[in-house]
């Protein structure tokens, strides 16, 4: 079975991002980029269904700038055989993100589709779903645990009250959770490979998408400051504090 992975470049979780001086966005010179932590669990799985023997072969897939290439070479370190990177210059959105994926699952045919849940910079958490419904595919979001058997896919996922097991035919669209597994250490003799591993590119109308936006950010700005807290000398200064104030009663 064939698995596709989609990949994210995203300012690195551990930089403190600053919004641009004009407020048309964030500031990302000189800023390190690195995959999306959702998306290299979602590698991660990936890898691990294949050493369980249930996959054949895993694709890396992103979507963006040249750039993309340097994470995609981080997944194949992790271990996926091959890349596909979609070039653009545009910036994408989550629905032109899942027409370019859909276009690779026409192409590719997997039987199976891993995708981080959000990426850690727009925190759309649309992707996925909107994939599984242009591919016509059964989807299972926010996946803690999957299991591969008899042409389905067992997906334990969390929800308000708990957690639900979901049984889907492949294949099918899955979203991967925090707590789905945690992705391995990617070791220098690793990274040498990836740089031989094959990578394709293609840009958006190859495969005969209009990635044009369809929505405009109008201002990025940084949220308030939080003022320091006070102290107050009894319960009656705290309650009409909390009445007139905060008016939280």
């Amino acid at each position: 079975m064939k698995v596709l992975v989609a990949v994210k470049r995203v300012v690195d979780y551990n930089v403190k991002v600053r919004v641009k001086s004009d407020n048309t966005g964030v500031d990302i010179a000189n800023v390190k980029m690195s995959m999306n932590p959702f998306d290299e669990i979602a590698v991660e799985e990936a890898m691990r269904l294949k050493e369980k023997g249930v996959v054949t072969e895993v694709i890396a897939v992103s979507c963006g700038v040249a750039q993309c290439s340097e994470t995609l070479r981080t997944a194949m370190a992790i271990g996926a055989d091959r890349a596909i990177l979609v070039q653009t210059d545009v910036e994408l959105q989550p629905l032109a993100v899942a027409k370019l994926l859909k276009a690779l699952v026409d192409k590719e045919q997997p039987g199976l589709v891993i995708l981080g849940k959000q990426a850690i910079d727009d925190d759309c958490n649309q992707t996925g779903q909107m994939l599984a419904a242009l591919c016509d595919l059964p989807q299972a979001t926010f996946a803690s645990k999957v299991e591969i058997a008899d042409g389905r896919a067992s997906v334990t996922r969390e929800v308000d009250g708990g957690s639900e097991t979901l049984s889907i035919s492949l294949p099918a669209i899955i979203t991967t959770d925090l707590r789905l597994n945690e992705p391995r250490y990617v070791t220098l003799p690793n990274i040498m490979k990836a740089k031989k591993k094959q990578m394709d590119i293609f840009k958006p109308e190859d495969l005969g998408v209009d990635v044009t936006s369809r929505i405009k950010t109008l201002k990025v700005s940084e949220p308030p400051k939080r003022s320091a807290g006070v102290k107050v000398p009894d319960v009656a200064a705290l309650v009409d504090k909390l009445k007139n104030e905060a008016k939280v009663i």
